[in-house]
C-alpha cells in the first residue's frame, strides 16, 4: 500500500516513513474515537490504521460507544470549546463520566501507544494503570477561546496525558504537558481523493439528477451551524441576479452529531422554491460520489464559522478547484489569500468572492493550480503518517529533543 504513494509523495517522503518505523516495529497502538463513518478523523484512521500494520507496528482502532444523552452532552461540550457558551448542568458533566467508566470496564487498554481524539473518549486516562505505555489527547477541535468551564472540566483530564496534539499553532493552550502541531491530512488514493476521468464525473453526477448545464458552487460538509450552511445561502440570494450558477449544498450525518437533523431542515426550509439551489443529503460512504461532485464543481465553498481544520478545503485543492473559506481555525494553513484559494470573514465578502470567481475563470483556475501544490507539499496522509511515528518515538525515547535514526 505504502509504494503506491511513492509517485505522488514523492520518494524521499516514503523511504523517511520506513525508516521512522523500523525502531517502531512490533509497537502496539490504539487510536479512539467516536464514530467510525462521518467526519474527517474516521476517513484518516480508515486510511492510517493499514498503513501503520504494513510498517510493522500493531495498531488497533476502538470507538466510544454512548447513547443519545451522551451525544448531546458531547456535542455541547464541541461548540463550548469553540467558544459557544453552552447551558451544562451536573447532570450532563454525570452522564459524561459514567458513559467513560462504562467503556473503561468493556475496553482493553494495555496498549505501548494511545491516541485519544477528542473531548468523547479524554477521560479514558483515568483507567491508566502504568507509566510505561504513553498516552496522547489528539485534538481536532478549534480550543483557542474555549468557554472556561468545559475547558476546566476537560483539562483535568488532558493534563494526565504524555502529550497533546493540535491542528494549528494558535489551538495551543498554557498547560505543562508537550505540544505538537500535526495538520490532519487527505489521502490522495481513497475514493474521495482519486482521479477520476471526466466520463466517470458525468455518469455519476447523471445518476445523482445533479445538472451541470450550469456553473456549479459547492459546499460539502456536516449539516451543522458551525459550517453555516444558512450564511452559505444567504450569500448566494445576493448574487443570483447578477452570475448564472446553480449553488450545491451536500452534507450527510455523523453518528455523534444530534444537531445535523434540525439543522438541514432550516436549510431545506430556506432553499424551498429556489430552483437554482440543490441540498443533497448523502450517507457518510458516498466518497466516490463527493469526488464527483467537487470535480464538476466550478467554485467550492467552506464557510466554516469555527473550524478544527476543515480537511474539505484540501479535498477541493487537491482537485485544483478555487475555494472560498472562512479564515478560521486551520482554514488559513491550507490557503494563502488570492494566492491558493481565498479567505472570507462575512456573507457580503463570500458572495463577492462568489460572484468574481465565476466570471473570472483564468483566475479560478490559476487559485486551483497553487492550492493543489500546497496540499502536495503539506497535507497528504504520508506527511500525517510520519508525523504520529515521529510522535511516538519521541515519546518512547523518553523525549529526547534530537533522534538519530
Amino acid at each position: 500500500m505504502l509504494e503506491e504513494y511513492r509517485k505522488i509523495a514523492g520518494s524521499n517522503a516514503i523511504d523517511e516513513i520506513q525508516l521512522i518505523a523500523d525502531r517502531l516495529k512490533g509497537k502496539t497502538v490504539l487510536h479512539v474515537n467516536s464514530t467510525a463513518v462521518g467526519g474527517g478523523v474516521a476517513e484518516i484512521l480508515n486510511r492510517m490504521i493499514p498503513m501503520m500494520t504494513e510498517l510493522g507496528l500493531k495498531p488497533k482502532w476502538e470507538l466510544i460507544k454512548g447513547g443519545d444523552d451522551f451525544y448531546a452532552v458531547t456535542k455541547k461540550f464541541h461548540n463550548a470549546l469553540h467558544g459557544h457558551e453552552q447551558d451544562l448542568t451536573p447532570k450532563d458533566y454525570q452522564v459524561y463520566k459514567d458513559t467513560l467508566k462504562m467503556n473503561m470496564e468493556g475496553m482493553s487498554l494495555d496498549y505501548d501507544m494511545l491516541f485519544i481524539h477528542d473531548p468523547q473518549p479524554a477521560a479514558l486516562i483515568e483507567k491508566r494503570n502504568s507509566s510505561k505505555n504513553k498516552w496522547i489527547w489528539r485534538c481536532h477541535i478549534d480550543i483557542s477561546h474555549p468557554a472556561e468551564e468545559v475547558w476546566d472540566f476537560l483539562k483535568q483530564y488532558v493534563l494526565k496525558h504524555d502529550a497533546m496534539i493540535i491542528s494549528a499553532p494558535n489551538f495551543s493552550q498554557k498547560i505543562p504537558i508537550p505540544q505538537m502541531l500535526v495538520p490532519p491530512s487527505i489521502d490522495p488514493l481513497s475514493d474521495k481523493n482519486k482521479e477520476l476521468s471526466d466520463e466517470e464525473v458525468k455518469k455519476i453526477m447523471a445518476r445523482l439528477q445533479i445538472p451541470t448545464d450550469k456553473p456549479l458552487i459547492t459546499q460539502v460538509s456536516r449539516f451543522d451551524r458551525l459550517k453555516d450552511p444558512v450564511g452559505v445561502l444567504e450569500a448566494f440570494k445576493k448574487i443570483q441576479h447578477y452570475v448564472t450558477a446553480r449553488l450545491l449544498l451536500v452534507g450527510g450525518p455523523a453518528d455523534d452529531d444530534p444537531e445535523g437533523a434540525a439543522v438541514l431542515a432550516e436549510v431545506r426550509q430556506m432553499a424551498d422554491g429556489n430552483p437554482d439551489i440543490i441540498i443533497l443529503c448523502l450517507p457518510p460512504t458516498s466518497n466516490i460520489e463527493i469526488n464527483a461532485i467537487q470535480r464538476a464543481s466550478s467554485v467550492i465553498l467552506q464557510k466554516s464559522l469555527k473550524e478544527g481544520f476543515g480537511l474539505t478545503v484540501s479535498e477541493a485543492l487537491w482537485k485544483g478547484k478555487p475555494v472560498i473559506a472562512g479564515a478560521v481555525g486551520g482554514i488559513p494553513l491550507q490557503i494563502t489569500h488570492k494566492y491558493s484559494g481565498i479567505l472570507v470573514r462575512s456573507i457580503d465578502g463570500t458572495a463577492y468572492w462568489m460572484k468574481r470567481l465565476v466570471h473570472e475563470p483564468e483566475y479560478a483556475r490559476r487559485l486551483g493550480e497553487n492550492g493543489r501544490e500546497h496540499v502536495r507539499e503539506n497535507f497528504l496522509l504520508t506527511r500525517h503518517l510520519r508525523d504520529y511515528l515521529l510522535i511516538c518515538l519521541y515519546l518512547e525515547s523518553g523525549k529526547e529533543t534530537f533522534i538519530r535514526l
